[in-house]
């Protein structure tokens, strides 16, 4: 059986963190902005780290699998 959690949750949460797509946090003029389709390196940066902080959550601490 293998393990497909791994790359499940990092391809939903790479689509979902996208700086730009959904939100991007910090904007270009304010701390928080929606769907304004930029980027920059603070905003790369920044949704880098949650997305680190995130996959680790739901992989390590939760020990989530999905076997199939």
């Amino acid at each position: 059986m293998n393990d497909l959690a791994g790359p499940l949750i990092a391809s939903i949460l790479f689509a979902f963190l996208s700086p730009g797509m959904i939100i991007q946090m910090p904007g270009s003029e304010k701390p928080l902005e929606f769907m304004n389709f930029k980027t920059s390196f603070a905003s790369i940066f920044v949704h880098a780290v949650v997305f680190l902080l995130l996959l680790i959550l739901f992989l390590v601490m939760l020990n989530l699998h999905i076997y199939i």
